[in-house]
């Protein structure tokens, strides 16, 4: 059996946890119409963990990404459980998608962007029981749909160069 905790391996995850947390602090920085509305740089770096590592790694690197952006650019209240709600959602179904023979990164990418923000507003509706959160959910929809296959590129061009390498 294979080691899971080698040095090699968690100075990945370390490195992959930090260019998480700078791309999801340079998203802070550009406005955008919605707050729950943004590019999703930061999970390139997830669908890279989904193809090129695995998927339990894949889990433990959205859940501290999740928790470290909360405590360091935010708050531990309300967002960390729609981000931990929309990370689950949109990790969970970009794990199972990708395991479809010829399902592209981009696809994946997509839906992983969209579900995220059902995950979200599914929650939001759970905490406030106010159905009102669902007036949003056509517009964070089109956004998913731009803004995954924008992150879906990146991810695919950086796993291009890369899937040579050994993780």
């Amino acid at each position: 059996m294979k080691k899971r905790f080698n040095p090699k391996r968690v100075a990945l995850c370390g490195l992959l946890l930090s260019m998480m947390l700078i791309l999801g602090w340079i998203e802070k920085q550009i406005p955008t119409p919605h707050p729950a509305l943004k590019l999703g740089l930061s999970n390139s770096v997830l669908i890279f963990a989904v193809y090129m590592l695995d998927i339990p790694t894949a889990y433990v690197l959205m859940t501290f990404k999740v928790f470290l952006s909360n405590v360091l650019f935010g708050s531990l209240g309300m967002s960390f459980f729609l981000g931990l709600s929309g990370g689950v959602a949109s990790l969970t179904a970009m794990v199972l998608i990708s395991r479809v023979k010829g399902m592209h990164p981009i696809t994946v990418s997509i839906v992983g962007s969209v579900m995220h923000h059902v995950g979200q507003i599914l929650m939001a509706l759970f905490i406030t029981d106010t159905a009102g959160m669902l007036a949003v959910l056509p517009f964070l929809m089109i956004g998913g749909l731009i803004f995954g296959a924008v992150t879906g590129v990146c991810a695919d061009r950086v796993m291009k160069y890369l899937k040579h390498m050994k993780f």
